[in-house]
């Protein structure tokens, strides 16, 4: 059998990650594991773009709608469970798709993740109970006194990755700073990390037509669902936080899917952003016009 392979595409949200996804794995016979950090939590379908019912039918996903709405996940859960079933998928064929963009999966599963405790249910708890009390500027300020050198770094409006890093801080007793040591880890396969290049004014004209296409399908009625259950960190995301707000009368709907549109866009930056940073592992940028081509162009390559 020819050499166990990892295909990962990632990119911007928008820009045609999960079709070409698809498109691969129906083309050489193997599976997809998603890399969608929100498309993990059921019930939130639309909301999350997740696979549709044809398209799971067309091809398995894997670690797809399978957390309840309060469950916890991180990235290195992710690691350990996309290693272990991309070994069980390798038995049926060399090839294993992961399709995403929550970044820190990617870098997790291609390159390791640096050790950091277990976050018990009593810290995060008290964390929560901290961020519910005293707002994301409290915990900011918190941050800085835990760990002044992540402060400095941190994106202040990730109020995910601010209250992990002070439950890190918590429960490790040093500064997260000292734990994130970036060490690559040895993977005994083949990795073939892609992304699709998309123009600018077309990612964004995608996106906005994504947003359009969400309202249709009922992403209203989706939140409205789960608005009982807005305080969980599932749902503290681009489309609910919007609509929620447009629940309690902080704004009209139009200007609710307008922001919506609009934070998906800085989103979709964010992970360019990343993606353009210089990681440990390079991106093959591939051509919107046809990535399929090129990707399995580069299946072809030599290993160097």
């Amino acid at each position: 059998m020819a050499e166990s392979t990892l295909i990962v595409i990632t990119g911007a949200t928008a820009s045609g990650k999960s079709a070409l996804a698809i498109d691969v794995a129906g083309r050489l016979g193997c599976e997809i594991i998603s890399a969608d950090s929100r498309q993990l939590f059921r019930d939130i379908p639309i909301g999350t773009a997740a696979p549709t019912a044809e398209q799971l039918a067309a091809v398995p996903h894997h670690l797809v709608g399978t957390l309840p709405l309060d469950g916890y996940y991180s990235a290195a859960q992710f690691e350990a469970d996309a290693l272990a079933i991309a070994e069980r998928l390798w038995e049926r064929s060399p090839y294993v798709v992961v399709c995403g963009g929550s970044m820190m999966y990617i870098d997790a599963l291609t390159d390791g993740i640096d050790e950091l405790p277990t976050i018990t249910e009593a810290t995060r708890s008290r964390v929560l109970q901290m961020l519910e009390q005293q707002g994301l500027s409290g915990l900011l300020a918190y941050l800085e006194i835990l760990d002044p050198e992540y402060y400095a770094a941190v994106d202040r409006a990730n109020t995910r990755r601010v209250v992990h890093a002070v439950e890190i801080c918590l429960e490790a007793g040093v500064p997260y700073s000292q734990l994130r040591v970036r060490r690559r880890a040895e993977r005994p396969f083949r990795i073939i990390k892609t992304a699709i290049d998309m123009p600018r004014e077309q990612l964004f004209a995608r996106i906005n037509r994504r947003v359009e296409e969400m309202m249709d399908q009922g992403l209203l009625d989706e939140a409205r669902r789960v608005y009982p259950l807005r305080h969980l960190n599932s749902l503290n995301t681009v489309g609910y936080k919007e609509l929620f707000a447009y629940f309690d009368g902080a704004m009209d709907l139009p200007t609710a899917t307008a922001r919506i549109a609009k934070n998906t866009r800085v989103y979709a930056k964010k992970q360019l952003t990343w993606l353009a940073r210089a990681g440990v592992r390079p991106t093959e940028w591939l051509p919107a016009a046809a990535p399929l081509p090129a990707l399995l162009a580069l299946l072809r390559r030599e290993p160097q």
